[in-house]
């Protein structure tokens, strides 16, 4: 079976740059991608926001950060499809390409598969796309200085990103298919007082037209039938975002919605995987944001990799080993672990400190969860003898 210390699936930001960090820490990564690098930055047709790049295409940033992994000699591998497993302690990711199928081992593996704006369905959007439809307020709405624009969607998002495009723009429809918007009261009366914003309920978007650029909404009115024309210079497509997570679906906690939960070392509830970038459970979902969340991915992962390296290799692979078994966050187990390192150098007798609280995988592999603070005797990676301690006074017969 094929074999990677690191394993990050998606190449966008969030996974350029934990390949970026990756491979300047020293260790082995493959990247694994079924679109282009990039992900949904290529949708883009300028970026303004991104630090140190005062304009760029989405398509130009996105081949810049793929150049940038590239020059660390990070592989890049195209694939249609990757799937997470957990077979007892490796971590398997399974892919597929055309008919081919390979199972690579990680030892660590971070998600970096994003999210995907909903799409309206209706004709012309596609084609539009980058050239006055946007999913991106925040991205894009500089680029309608001066003009009329409009907003599909009902929720907080619409409602709260209409007014921010009213910074830019001389005025802003939200158009809505039901009679009143879904949004909090406080963002809906926000949007209501600003005389730039104009709502358009009962409606629904039926085409989009435009020679190059967006020109022209055909819209219904789903309770009357009528349809009418709305001139516009852009069209911002809020009705909805979901996460890429089908490669950890169900393994990994999630939020409603299949948001990705991590902590703030973007560790997830399966130890050894991470998730980074658009997927996760966060406040902003931006370049930016996610490029940082790759880096403290790939760093965690690192940390986490040297550490079972050495843990497999100090417990696990000697014929003989004795540990020492506390938690880090017991007060009393953490002055009980420094007897034991003097009462072990006293006898000259070679004991290896494990930290139970941030190895607990490991702890509970060898069977310890319950019995810490203890002593454990090891042969082989199995444990002979297990001598659990009350106190200090404990500490010489079991080192005897």
């Amino acid at each position: 079976m094929e074999k990677h210390e690191l394993v990050i699936i998606g190449a966008g930001p969030a996974g350029m740059s934990a390949a970026i960090y990756g491979r300047r820490a020293g260790l082995d990564v493959l990247v694994l991608e079924r679109g282009v690098a990039g992900g949904q930055i290529n949708n883009t047709d300028e970026i303004e926001n991104y630090p140190g790049v005062s304009h760029a295409t989405g398509s130009e940033l996105g081949e810049m950060l793929k150049n940038h992994a590239l020059k660390f000699e990070t592989e890049i591998r195209r694939v249609d499809d990757s799937k997470v497993e957990i077979r007892g302690d490796k971590k398997i990711v399974i892919t597929k390409k055309g008919k081919e199928t390979i199972e690579i081992e990680a030892e660590a593996i971070i998600v970096a598969t994003g999210a995907h704006f909903k799409r309206l369905g209706c004709e012309g959007e596609a084609e539009l796309i980058g050239q006055g439809v946007s999913f991106c307020a925040t991205c894009d709405g500089a680029f309608f200085e001066g003009y009329d624009v409009a907003v599909v969607g009902g929720g907080n998002t619409a409602v709260e990103e209409g007014n921010y495009l009213t910074k830019f723009a001389s005025k802003v429809y939200i158009i809505h298919r039901r009679d009143e918007f879904r949004a909090d009261r406080s963002a809906i009366a926000q949007a209501l007082a600003n005389p730039k914003i104009e709502p358009i309920y009962n409606t629904v978007v039926e085409k989009i037209e435009g020679n190059g650029m967006v020109e022209n909404l055909v819209i219904k009115n789903v309770r009357t039938g009528e349809v009418s024309n709305l001139p516009v210079a852009g069209v911002f497509m809020f009705v909805g975002q979901e996460p890429d997570d089908e490669c950890v679906r169900g393994l990994v906690k999630a939020e409603k919605g299949g948001w990705i939960i991590t902590n703030d070392h973007m560790e997830t509830s399966v130890e050894g995987i991470f998730a980074a970038g658009d997927v996760r459970s966060k406040y902003l979902r931006q370049v930016i944001t996610a490029a940082s969340d790759g880096a403290v991915a790939a760093m965690a992962a690192s940390s986490y990799i040297n550490e079972q390296l050495h843990l497999r290799s100090t417990l696990l692979e000697p014929d003989e080993v004795m540990a020492f078994f506390y938690s880090s966050i017991d007060e009393a187990q953490v002055k009980l672990s420094n007897a034991v390192e003097s009462v072990a150098k006293s006898k000259g007798v070679k004991v290896t400190m494990i930290d139970g609280y941030r190895n607990a995988r490991m702890t509970e592999k060898l069977g310890l969860s319950d019995k810490l603070p203890a002593i454990a005797e090891i042969r082989k990676g199995v444990v002979e003898k297990v001598t659990t301690l009350k106190n200090e006074a404990d500490i010489d017969g079991a080192l005897a």
